[in-house]
This record gives C-alpha cells, structure tokens and sequence, in this order.
C-alpha cells in the first residue's frame, strides 16, 4: 500500500521532485545550469517534428523563462540548434513558440530577436519556393514575423500583446496627424500579414473533413489563436484611429485608407465567422463577432458606434496536454536525462505491464497460495479499485461542472467586459453631447451678443445720420438769413450812399458860392466801413456845415459892412454903387435860396438818418439772435464731436480688445503668418499713429475739425488689432526664444493702445495723451518682425539693375535655344518615327514649340512693362537706383526670370527623353506645369509695381493666359500619347499556368505595397520640398509690403 501511495504521489506531483533537485544546487552556475537545461527540454519538447500542437505547459515554461532570464538568449542558443531549414513541422511549431514569446514573453525578447532577423529573412524565402504544405505556410508565418518585430521596433510604446487603452494610444501617436498616419498604414500591413496567414492556413486544410478534431488539423490551426488576438485589438485600433484622421484631415485625402480598410474588414469577418464555428476553437477561445456593416468614418458620431471586440480566453482552456500522462511524461523524461537505465523498471513500478491486469496481486511474486490474509488484501483491493473509480466518477463531474462554470464566468466576464465598454461610450458620447451643446450655447450667447451690438450701431448711426440731417437744415436756415442780413445790409448801404451823394450836391454848390466849402467837401468823401461809424461821421459833417454856414453868413454881413464903407468912402465908385447893389441883392436872393433847399435837405438827411438808425438797431438785433444761435450751435456740435470721438474710441477699443481675445482662442492656435507680413502690419500701424498724432494736434488747435482724428482713431485700432493677430500667428512659426518674446510685445502692445485709446475718450485728457508708450511696442515688434525675416539674396545693391537686364537676357536666350532645340528634335522625330510614335512625337513637340512662343511673348510683354514700371517711378534717379532703392522687388524679378529658364531648359530635355523613349511622359508633364508656375511668378513680380490702367500690364496678363493655354495643352497632348503607346502594349497571359499566374499576383501585390509606400514617401518629401521652396521664396520674392500671407485660422 506504501508502494502504490508513492507512486501516485510522483504521478500527481512531478513539479517537487524537480524543484528539490534545483534546490539542492549551491551555486550560481549550477542554477543556471540547471535552467538551461531545463529550458532546452521544454524547447525541444515544444518544437519537435511531431505533427501535434504545441503543448501548452511547454511554451509556458519557455515564457516564463524569458522573464527570468530577462530575454531570450537561451531560447535562440537551443533554436540555432535545431535543423529549422530542413523539417518544416518544426520551423511551423518554432514560428508558433516564437509568436507566443513576443505576444507574452519579456519586452527583451524583441531586441534580442532583431539579432536574428536577417536569418528569419533567408529561411522565409528559402521556405517560399514551395507552394504547399508546410513550407508555404512557414514563409508566410515567418514573414507575418518579421512584420511584428519591425511594428514594434517603430513602435515602442506598443507592448507584444497589442493591450493599450485609448490614452496610452493616444501617447503613441505624440498627437500628431502625421504619426497617427504613418501608425494606420503600418497597422494596415501588419493586419494584412495576419489576414494571409490566416486565409494560408485556411486554404490548406479540408473543411469539408472535421480536420480540426484531427492532430494534424490542430497543429495547424493552434497558431491562429494568437493570430485572432492580435487581429481583434488591430482592427479596433484602426477603427479608432481612421476616426481621429477623418476628424484632422479632408475625406479625398483617406480614400485610401478607406478602401483598404473595407476590404480587410470583409475578410477578417469572414475569417472571425469561419473560424467560431471549427470545433477545435469553441473549447479554447471565444472569437468576436464583427458588426455587419463597416463604420462609417464620413460620420463622426458613428464612433460611440463602435465596440471594440473582445477576444475571451477560458483559464483552465488548452490544447489536450492536461492529462496526467504529460506530466508522468515530463517526470520520466527528466528521471531519463539523470538515469537512463531504469526508465523501463520505473514505468513498470508507476503502472503495471501489459500482462498484470492487477498491479496489487502478489501472489505471482511469493509463490504463496491463497489465505484468509491474501482474500482479505484482495477485498480491500477491490474496494479501493471501487473508492478510485467513484472518487474518478466525481472527479470528471467535478472538472465538467468547473468547466462548465469557467465558461460561464468568461461568457458574463465578456458581457460585463461589453456592458462597460457600451457605458464608456454612452458616457463618452454623452460628453461629447454636452461639449457640442455647450458650443452651441456659447455661439448662440456670442451671435445674440454680435446682433445687439449690431443694432446699437445701427441705431447709433441712424441717431447720427438724424442728428446730421437736423444739424444740416439749421446750417441751411442760418445760411439764408445770414444772406438776407446781407441784402438788407447792401440795401441800407445803398440808401446811405445815395444820401451821401445829395450831400455832395450840396457841397458842390456851396463850393461855387465859396471856395471855402472846398474843405468841407474833401472831409465829406471820406467813407466807412461801419454802418454805426458812416452815420456819425454824416452827423459831424452835417455839423461843420452848419458853423461854415454860420461862418459864411457872418462872411456876408461883414461884406456889407465893407461895401457900406467902401460906397461912403470912395465916392470914384459911386456910380457903380447901384451896380453892387443889384448884385448883392442878386446873390442875397440865391443865398435865400439856397439856404431854403440846404433847410429841405436837412430835414431829408434827419428823417434818413432816422430810418438808417432804425434799421440798424434792427440789424443788430438779427445779428444779436444770429450770433446766439450759432453759439448754442457751436456747442451742440462741439457736443456732437466730443460724442463721436468717444463712439470712435470705444469702438476702437473694441477692436483691439476682440484681437486679444482671439489670441487665446484654440483654433487660433493652428494660424500661422510670415514675418514679412508682420512687419508690414507693424509698419503701417506705425504711420497710422503718426496721422493720429497729427490729427490730435488739429483737433486741439480747432475743435471744429475732427474728421482727420477720427479716421486715424479707426485706422489705428484696425492696424493695431491686425498687427496683434498677426504677431501671435507669427510666433507659432518662430523659434521658442523669439516667439515668446513676440507672444509678449504683441500683449503688452495691446495694452499700451487700449490706454492711449482711453486717454483720448476724455476731453480732459485729449490734449496730454501721450502715444510714446505705445510706439516703443510697435517698434519692438518691428525689430523682432526683423529679426524673423528670411535673409535675402546676397547680392550687391548697386549690381541688381544690371542683374536684372542680365537674367531676363538669359530667360530671353534660354527660350530661344529650348525653341530651336525643339525644331531639330522635330525634324528628326520625323525622320526616324513612324507609325503611331511619330504621330505623339510630333504632337507633343508641337504643343512644346507653341509652348515656347508664348513664353517668349510673355518675357517680351514683361521686359516693356518693366521699362515703363522703371520709367514711372524712378523720377530724378537712374534705373539703378531705382532698383537699388526696391530691392527686394528686383530680386523677386531675378528669381522669377531664373525659375523660367531653367523650367523651358529642362522641358526641353524631358521632350528629348520622351522623345527617344528613354524619358516618362510624367516628367514632361510636371515640367509644364513648373514652367506654368515660373511664368505665373514672373507675371506677379512685374505687375505688383505697374499701373493698373498701362496697356503693358494687359498684353502681359494675355501673354500670361496664353502660357496657361499652351502648358495645358502640352498636358493634354502628352496624356493623349501616353494612352495611344499603352493601348498598344497589352497584356498576354495565355501561356501561363496557374502557379505562374499566382507568382505573378503575388509579385504585383508586392509591388503595389511598395509603389503605394514609396508613394506616400514622396508625397511627404513633396510636401517639405515645397514648404523650404516656400521659405527661400519669401526671401526672393521681393514684392514690397504684399498682403496676404495670414492664417489657420
């Protein structure tokens, strides 16, 4: 009984037995001794050229091997071993272990394993010169391979098993559109290794047998476990990430990736169902089930659609080597490797031979017959061999109820595992609902805000334009009584002048009676300019008068007096006494008269003077009112003024607040400017402030005139607000230093104007606001502008003239000999052709040689155009100077005649190629359509300076369609010859077999992945070609302050 309970403990505990001959080593090198060695049994025993599945306890060891020793140095010393090259079960079974390490082994497995690429390589093409059985199945899986260790060697964030949650996907691709590209095309090849792999395996197997029951079978179909489970997380994360491209990039763009995907979506589908209903793969793994139809990724919110298939492994699930003979097995093999001469004895003492059916009767032994002793052991036998198939019994029911059990917990393990993944999503998707809502809100909030603000305006504006109206009528009004003020003034003028004039009448008359009066006369022809003045001076006239008057009647009686005393005296003259007489009694008589007309005009001059009197208090009345209402006027305008400038201030204000505002809006993170661009901003915000100071000083010499602050005010805020948003944008593009330094002058410039701006609002602070501040930033935006600007062509300043008639010369000569070049391979295509090939040729140089025509009438159109640019604006200083003096202009002139030709030089060789059939129809396309891009350059270099109304410009601009005419039809004419040679050189496949025909589908599928990867290489190298091209143009293109260059945003 001692016996038997021994041997059944060795049967059902190996494990100790070997662990206690490992722990009896003392040394380190006997430890590892030991495990070499017992990782080499395992090897060997996992990969044998038995056509049975590997085992799983021994590709459990070798994995666990590898985390002890840290890598997988012990694995390929016992694999170089192993005859690979000529047993191709056992290079299929090494392929398998192989996979099952890099999936579950150390992460060290991977770099020791690139050391064996390069031999995995040769085995792989040396196994695919068979095109059945296992060789072309182990050059496929050794390809499949070798794809997953270059995966994860570009991928190093990816661990074997492929396991990553969305973060640490996202992490992988650094967040960037261009490495979440390039990761989808790897995963496409890497998925579609798996897929051949699988559609391999598939096709060499008889499904209309039950293969998979067979041991055949399952050595064939036990790979593809790790096959499923690397699949289920490939697509889903392709799924995910074709997601994420389609929400960065256009949808023409990933037609590509699309249609790649659908077609692997299919047949991983059909796999996946295949595959569920083997019976070999329903004990072992449960396979996911994929949706019926592909996402659709032209939707965004078909992702919360998606659920990630989850690939459940029952615990207690392998392949048949859990019985107990396995581990008997590895018990004897190990007891063989220590003591091979009882390995016979040994399995005798464990299980009996064939010719005892009763391992407990030893009555064969001793020779001894049959006692109530031996029939008492015999009954006891029996009632154990009874209790043994009863314990069996329950064990069997025991293991199926288990089993049953495990399945049960992985079935609701994978509906929880969905459940949770659909409760991710639901939450996902509910936050992305709440985020779109939220945007919609805030964008309804800020197009309500726009809206009111807008009708403020309008109603400020509608306010205005009535207010000007009414402003408008009073002006109007205070214009037509001021001219009625004027014809009543003309009027009483009138009335004086003709009252002066009756009194020069007067005085004209009292001149002939006395040449006195001529005194009073000259006084009186003195005019004023004054009404109030005119009439005192008609009164103080009217004043002498009277004393000469007075003056000439005394004159008269002292006359008399005389002529009494000269009649008594002289007696001589008596007799003319009476003659005196008369006439003094003559000229009393007139005196009479005329004192009686002076009394008439007297009276006249008082009732007039009374009248003007009148109607000059009326006067001035009017003019007092006039007077009062222009101030009232004036103070309302001055008012009105003061409002404006406010209402120009705070929108100016506004404006400069919105630029800052959108500086740390998100989607302004993705605009980019050129410093160019910038300076120019910077520079024009810099005149506009000049203006504003000078419109500030006007305003504050005459208040009456605002119109020129106004528009500086506006005009500055729109400059200053361009200039901050296109300083901000000019920094993404900057080195790290520099941007934030621009990042902060831009801030800090907003700043300053928002306080300027403030300091004019108010009328106190009008005249001491000082914009010294703000020019300070605007300069060091300027300067930092500078700094960032590409540097130009190294050229002399005073050599640029030259160079410009130089290089447009050479343009001129270039196009000439591309021209004759043309002709000769003309007449010799002619000569030598026939048949369809000179009928393209022709047509093609044809096309080149009208080309070539209407670039030398474009080069011709820009030469006059240049002249008259030159001509225009040099005034006073030479050619040279002018060019000097627009440097970067002359060389944006330099470098557009070069790109010219040079273009009509190589076109002219690609012609030749093509021509001698050594050259492709592309180059000749690409060619054109360069030459088409130079000539567009040219045309925009020579018109930026010309005026808008010079006949030039216009034969220039139709010289420049006609280049565009022509370059397309070179295009056209050389797809036409391309289609005509390539319909002739059909395909003939009738002499091929089936097996070449497949060699040769397989070879263009090949060199599809490589023309589609070489492809995408290009088109990356293309796009930083252009965007260098793009640099050094901007330094060559020497338009000045060109706009245009601005953001994405």
């Amino acid at each position: 009984m001692d016996r038997v309970k021994n041997s059944m403990q060795q049967v059902q505990n190996p494990i100790p037995k070997v662990l206690n001959r490992r722990a009896g080593a003392n040394s380190l090198e006997a430890e590892k001794e030991n495990f070499e060695r017992s990782q080499a049994v395992s090897i060997n025993k996992a990969i044998n050229a038995q056509e049975v599945a590997v085992k799983e306890k021994h590709a459990r060891t070798c994995i666990l091997g590898t985390h002890h020793e840290k890598g997988a140095l012990t694995f390929w010393a016992a694999v170089h071993r192993l005859p690979l090259s000529s047993n191709a079960v056992l290079c299929w079974k090494f392929c398998h272990v192989f996979h099952k390490l890099l999936r579950d082994g150390h992460h060290s497995v991977l770099k020791d394993s690139m050391r064996n690429k390069a031999d995995l390589s040769d085995m792989s093409r040396m196994w695919g010169h068979l095109s059945e059985g296992y060789g072309k199945l182990c050059s496929i899986y050794l390809k499949l391979l070798i794809t997953k260790m270059e995966f994860h060697s570009k991928n190093p964030r990816f661990p074997g098993n492929l396991m990553m949650t969305d973060k640490q996907l996202d992490e992988a691709g650094e967040n960037d559109v261009n490495n979440f590209f390039q990761m989808t095309v790897e995963m496409f090849d890497y998925l579609e290794c798996e897929l051949n792999l699988f559609l391999a395996v598939f096709s060499s197997l008889d499904m209309s047998r039950s293969v998979s029951v067979t041991t055949a079978g399952q050595c064939r179909l036990a790979p593809l476990i790790q096959v499923i489970l690397d699949c289920s997380h490939l697509y889903d994360y392709i799924v995910k990430l074709l997601f994420k491209l389609h929400s960065c990039l256009p949808a023409d763009t990933l037609q590509g990736h699309r249609d790649r995907f659908q077609e692997q979506f299919r047949k991983l589908k059909d796999l996946f169902y295949r595959s569920s209903n083997l019976q070999y793969f329903k004990r072992l793994i449960q396979i996911p089930q994929l949706p019926e139809n592909p996402p659709n990724f032209l939707r965004a919110s078909a992702l919360s659609e998606h659920i990630s298939p989850v690939v459940v492994i029952p615990l207690e699930s392998s392949s048949p080597d859990n019985e107990p003979s396995v581990e008997t097995e590895e018990l004897v093999d190990m007891d063989t490797a220590l003591q091979p001469t009882h390995v016979e004895s040994k399995f005798d003492d464990l299980f009996g031979t064939s010719s005892a059916s009763d391992p407990f009767n030893f009555n064969s032994q001793n020779g001894m017959y049959k006692d109530d002793k031996d029939r008492l052991i015999e009954q006891l036998s029996r009632d154990i061999r009874a209790l043994k198939e009863e314990l069996e019994t329950f064990k069997a029911e025991s293991h199926r109820l288990c089993q049953a059990l495990r399945g049960r917990i992985s079935e609701l393990e994978a509906e929880l595992a969905e459940q949770t993944h659909l409760k991710q999503q639901a939450l996902d998707e509910g936050e992305f609902l709440r985020a779109e809502l939220e945007d919609l809100r805030r964008r309804r909030e800020d197009t309500e805000k726009a809206q009111r603000s807008l009708t403020e305006v309008e109603k400020k504006a509608q306010a205005n334009e009535q207010r000007y109206a009414k402003l408008k009528e009073k002006y109007t009004e205070l214009v037509q009584s001021h001219a009625e003020l004027l014809r009543k003034n003309a009027e009483v003028t009138r009335q004086v002048t003709v009252a002066r004039a009756a009194q020069d009448e007067v005085e004209s008359v009292r001149r002939e009676m006395q040449e006195k009066l001529k005194e009073a006369q000259e006084e009186s022809q003195h005019r004023e300019k004054e009404q109030s003045e005119k009439l005192q001076v008609l009164q103080r006239e009217l004043a002498e008068s009277r004393e000469q008057l007075g003056t000439l009647r005394a004159s008269i009686t002292s006359s008399q007096q005389m002529s009494t005393d000269l009649s008594s005296k002289i007696e001589v003259l008596e007799q003319d006494k009476g003659g005196l007489a008369e006439a003094v009694t003559q000229k009393e008589a007139e005196l009479s008269v005329l004192g009686a007309e002076l009394e008439q005009l007297q009276s006249t001059l008082s009732s007039e003077r009374e009248s003007a009197v009148k109607a000059a208090e009326a006067l001035q009345n009017q003019l007092n009112e006039k007077e009062s209402r222009e101030q009232a006027l004036e103070r309302q305008l001055a008012a009105e003024r003061l409002a404006l400038l406010r209402s120009s201030v705070e929108e100016g204000q506004r404006i400069i607040q919105d630029a800052l505002a959108r500086l740390e809006h998100p989607t302004h993170i993705g605009c980019t400017s050129s410093a160019d661009y910038l300076v120019s901003r910077s520079q024009a915000a810099l005149e506009s402030l000049n203006r504003l100071q000078a419109g500030q000083q006007q305003y504050l010499s005459d208040p009456t005139d605002v119109s020129e602050l106004l528009r500086a005010v506006a005009q500055l805020a729109h400059l200053v607000g361009d200039t901050i948003v296109q300083g901000s944008a000019t920094s993404h593009m900057a080195p790290l230093e520099q941007a934030d330094m621009l990042s902060e002058a831009v801030k800090s410039c907003g700043g300053d104007a928002l306080a300027f701006l403030r300091l004019l609002k108010e009328e106190e602070t009008l005249g001491s606001a000082d914009s010294t501040v703000l020019r300070e930033g605007l300069t060091r935006i300027t300067s930092i502008g500078e700094e960032l600007r590409p540097k130009g062509l190294d050229i002399n300043q005073g050599e640029l003239g030259d160079l410009v008639e130089q290089e447009l010369a050479a343009t001129s000569a270039a196009v000439e000999s591309a021209a004759a070049r043309i002709e000769e391979m003309l007449s010799q295509a002619r000569a030598a052709d026939t048949g369809i090939k000179m009928e393209v040729n022709e047509r093609i140089l044809a096309s080149c040689t009208d080309l070539m025509q209407a670039i030398k009438v474009l080069i011709l159109s820009s030469k006059d155009l240049q002249r008259d640019i030159v001509e225009s604006g040099r005034g006073a200083a030479s050619t040279k100077e002018f060019y000097a003096k627009n440097s970067r202009w002359t060389e944006g002139l330099i470098s557009a005649s070069k790109a010219v030709g040079y273009g009509a030089t190589v076109m002219v060789d690609a012609a030749d190629l093509v021509v001698q059939g050594k050259g492709k129809f592309e180059e000749l396309m690409v060619c054109s359509h360069e030459i088409a891009a130079s000539t567009a350059q040219l045309v925009a270099a020579s018109k930026v300076k010309a005026d808008k109304g010079s006949a030039n410009l216009v034969r220039l601009q139709q010289a420049s369609r006609g280049v565009n005419q022509a370059t397309a039809s070179v295009v056209a004419s050389t797809k036409n010859g391309k289609a005509q040679i390539e319909d002739t050189e059909t395909m003939d496949f009738s002499s091929m077999t089936l097996t070449q025909i497949k060699r040769q589908e397989m070879d263009s599928q090949v060199r599809v992945l490589e023309l589609e990867n070489h492809l995408q290489k290009e088109r990356q190298k293309l796009g930083e070609l252009r965007k260098k091209h793009y640099e050094l143009a901007g330094v060559a293109e020497g338009w000045e302050e060109e706009e245009g260059t601005g953001a994405g945003c």
